[in-house]
């Protein structure tokens, strides 16, 4: 089955088209600027890339020249036909609280979708816009929402409960969602996979997608038990521009003290905070840790802030879990970063964490599962680079064929 991966944002597009039988990619691309001048789109089939500019109104012109792309010779000739594509997965931030897994799209779906919007209001419409521009493009082929948030949905209430009125969850659905979900669910698949086949313990993993954006996950028997972030993504660790976990009453002080608006606050906590905040330097991690070994203090503060707090998430959830059989690094920081990994896990070697710093610093964009532990460590800490269009390829084909049945 050939399935259309669809990740909306509210400017831009990224695409994959992935052949699930060898779960190979035949076209992957990616749509910018939509409704901005300046649009373009650029696509690579077989190692080859191709671009083309032109302006696009909204998301349905976007998805118009996007599937003219996948079927023109002169753009690699994805396809020969649309018809070719036979379903189309598309990434959508929120659950709610009215899935527990991917759903083909009907409209009562869309509807419920469009009830959750107030929930990730940054993001869900353009999610919603996607869907929409793909059955108007292609009226009758299947869609399927694969949501951020489900793999967390196996999470005891003690853990994604907040401690606020009753009422107030079951009124506004306030509660602790998680996010980064297909992430964490393809990287704790590959390591207890690999796990089981050398025979190794493999029922309480520490995952640690790492990156702009950063969450902690800990897996007990292949399901989430608990997560770093929250409601929102803002929760947990400190991120590019996210503070992580923050006292709320600084949220009234901010507003007193520097006239901001609750909404003001929120914007600043999402886009002001974290590395670039500490820092003052970047929001990359790279360019911070140039600078914190360079002697700028603030920047090594906010790489010593990150890696003191995501070692924190790892102890409880070691603790949550009442042991520890394997941590995971992925991300953009945790698959290419080997000096932010050492400082994360130096310190837990009280939990049988043994790093092998050599091999650590070799590890250089890592292509398949690489173990960073020394052989005498009884936790295992494995490098795996993520998959999140594979994972949203899979739950589509897996919809999609369930419902033939």
């Amino acid at each position: 089955m050939k399935v259309l991966v669809i990740n909306a944002g509210s400017s831009s597009v990224k695409y994959q088209l992935i052949q699930t039988d060898d779960e190979s990619v035949v076209a992957k691309g990616g749509i910018e600027r939509i409704g901005i001048p300046g649009s373009n789109l650029s696509q690579t089939v077989g190692g080859k890339k191709y671009e083309v500019a032109k302006d696009l109104a909204d998301h349905n012109a976007a998805f118009e020249l996007m599937l003219s792309c996948l079927t023109s010779p002169d753009f690699g000739g994805a396809v020969k036909d649309i018809s070719e594509i036979e379903a189309i997965g598309h990434r959508v931030l929120h659950t709610g609280t009215d899935f527990h897994g991917s759903v083909e799209v009907d409209a009562e779906v869309e509807r419920l979708l469009r009830e959750n919007i107030h929930l990730g209001p940054l993001h869900m419409p353009a999610n919603i816009a996607g869907i929409d521009a793909c059955i108007k493009a292609l009226p009758g082929v299947p869609n399927v929402a694969v949501f951020d948030t489900a793999f967390h949905t196996t999470m005891p209430d003690k853990a994604s409960m907040y401690a606020i009125p009753y009422e107030d969850y079951e009124q506004f659905k306030i509660k602790k969602y998680g996010f980064h979900g297909t992430s964490h669910k393809y990287v704790s698949g590959c390591a207890i996979d690999y796990l089981k086949v050398k025979g190794l313990p493999w029922d309480k993993i520490v995952t640690c997608h790492l990156g702009n954006g950063s969450s902690i996950t800990a897996v007990k028997d292949g399901k989430s038990v608990d997560t770093s972030m929250g409601m929102t993504p803002l929760e947990g660790v400190p991120m590019g521009t996210r503070s992580g976990d923050i006292d709320a009453s600084v949220v009234e002080m901010l507003c007193s003290w520097k006239g901001m608006t609750p909404q003001q606050v929120v914007t600043y906590l999402n886009k002001q905070s974290g590395f670039q905040g500490v820092s003052g330097v970047s929001s990359d991690s790279r360019n911070v840790l140039e600078a914190a070994e360079k002697g700028n203090y603030r920047a090594q503060l906010a790489m010593d802030m990150f890696t003191y707090r995501v070692k924190k998430y790892i102890g409880s959830y070691a603790a949550a879990m009442g042991g520890l059989d394997c941590i995971v690094m992925t991300g953009g920081i945790g698959e290419n970063s080997g000096p932010l990994r050492k400082g994360i896990l130096e310190g837990l070697e009280f939990l049988g964490v043994e790093l092998d710093e050599e091999v650590n610093a070799n590890v250089r964009q890592p292509k398949c599962i690489h173990e960073i532990n020394t052989a005498d460590s009884r936790v295992k800490i494995l490098v795996i680079p993520t998959n999140e269009e594979l994972v949203i390829a899979r739950e589509t084909r897996d919809v999609v064929t369930a419902a033939k049945r």
